[in-house]
């Protein structure tokens, strides 16, 4: 559906020629009259309709189909369409011009979701929408995606902590061949060495001290599935050596054991490493880099793609909502000012814990500024210092003398919970209180 002809010709062409059955129209209404009386595997409408704003038709959609895929294309990127779109439960959100790649992969992501739903007769363990953007970058990374999931390459997924090199593993699992099996992950940093040996590997009875019973390895455990190492770049030479025999073989020996055991294992590992520069210090074998550096994946950090914000926010937003009970549908302007500049070291992990924070603490339908706080959001604001200098200890005074009166305010004056807004202890602000001489009545 499109209110621009040509637009509704152009995408009915492209999605022509990779063999669906294409039904377009200009009228929102006959749309939803058709998706009750034919089998429609996604849904594509522009955000600008003539008589049902697009987001309200989304809305209806959702009501009415809850399970069909729609992907929302606006010309009109702003931070409130793209949120609420997120926010109601689009599949994606694209804004033009788009290429025609790009469409056709979107698309084809969403068919497959939707008929896999129909063939289990439930929701997918993964769906592909759970990673959320649209920038260049994840754009590029979800293309990679879609082209190496149904292969058995070995893929190597890099990124800082925090940009969801899981759930691009489970993405790549969920997508292949492999699906219908097991899909066991590995954090390597988490073990000490010993321990990771015999968790990956297993071991025989009387093997070690404490080794009582023979004990199943997870490669083992993993046969035909797909078997997912997160910060590999920790393991230690020994284990490295280990891994290496099972990346070309798919043979091993458990701890103590003199029977190999042959397993058909996919491989996915991840780091936030610099794994090139882990070879030039001798920490990690050149060898296994390059049985692990097949196909690599390359996640970019959150602060080069804030374009993705608002739509993280949003299905952010509507996912904790829905598990507190809560019906909150925006984020104030300076809320967003807040999220926006900040510089997010930790990435997408730190913006959902902060929403999360956030809609526990918001009592109304609409997060504010101070809701954030205590997440230490704000980037340090450009400061001129006057000509004549500047008392830098009673500046910060009145900058937290301020943050804790609004907090206050908010609190209707309890101290408990305006140190949680804030994250403080008790102790803390009682004492800053008086300190500051903030009245709290």
């Amino acid at each position: 559906m499109d209110d621009e002809r040509s637009m509704l010709e152009m995408l009915s062409l492209i999605l022509s020629r990779e063999n669906y059955d294409v039904i377009s129209t200009t009228d929102p209404r006959q749309a939803l009259s058709i998706m009750e009386t034919q089998k429609i595997d996604t849904v594509i409408e522009d955000i600008r309709m003539p008589e049902i704003d697009g987001l309200e038709l989304l809305r209806i959609i959702k009501e009415q189909h809850p399970t069909l895929p729609v992907i929302i294309i606006t010309a009109f990127s702003t931070w409130d369409n793209a949120m609420e779109a997120m926010r109601l439960g689009a599949y994606d959100y694209i804004k033009k011009p788009f290429d025609t790649d790009n469409i056709r992969t979107v698309v084809t992501r969403a068919v497959q979701q939707k008929r896999l739903s129909e063939q289990t007769g439930q929701e997918p363990l993964f769906k592909m929408s759970e990673i959320v953007g649209s920038s260049e970058g994840m754009r590029k990374v979800l293309e990679s995606v879609r082209r190496v999931a149904s292969t058995d390459s070995t893929v190597l997924i890099q990124g800082e902590s925090g940009t969801g090199k899981e759930l691009v593993a489970r993405a790549l699992h969920y997508n292949s061949l492999r699906s219908r099996e097991v899909f066991i992950a590995v954090n390597c940093g988490a073990f000490v060495d010993t321990l990771l040996e015999s968790e990956l590997f297993g071991h025989v009875k009387g093997s070690f001290t404490g080794a009582i019973l023979d004990k199943k390895g997870l490669f083992e455990v993993a046969d035909k599935g797909t078997f997912f190492l997160d910060e590999v770049s920790t393991m230690s030479p020994q284990t490295q050596v280990k891994l290496l025999r099972v990346l070309e073989d798919r043979v091993f020996f458990p701890i103590g054991g003199t029977q190999p055991k042959k397993v058909d294992v996919r491989f996915i590992t991840a780091t936030n490493a610099d794994l090139k520069s882990e070879v030039v210090a001798g920490r990690f074998r050149e060898d296994l880099f390059y049985r692990l550096n097949v196909i690599p994946i390359q996640i970019p950090p959150l602060r080069e793609r804030k374009s993705d914000i608002p739509l993280l926010a949003g299905h952010f937003l509507a996912l904790y909502s829905r598990a507190m009970g809560k019906s909150i549908t925006g984020i104030s302007e300076r809320a967003k000012e807040a999220l926006l500049s900040h510089n997010w070291p930790g990435n997408v992990r730190e913006l959902e814990n902060i929403i999360q924070r956030a809609v526990a603490l918001c009592e109304g339908d609409t997060i504010e500024e101070v809701d954030l706080m205590g997440a230490h959001l704000r980037s340090a604001p450009a400061v001129e210092i006057p000509q004549q200098g500047l008392n830098l200890e009673k500046y910060l005074a009145e900058i937290e003398k301020s943050c804790i009166k609004a907090a206050l305010q908010k609190t209707g004056g309890n101290l408990t919970k305006a140190a949680e807004i804030l994250g403080m202890t008790f102790r803390s602000i009682r004492y800053k209180v008086k300190k500051l001489g903030i009245e709290t009545h």
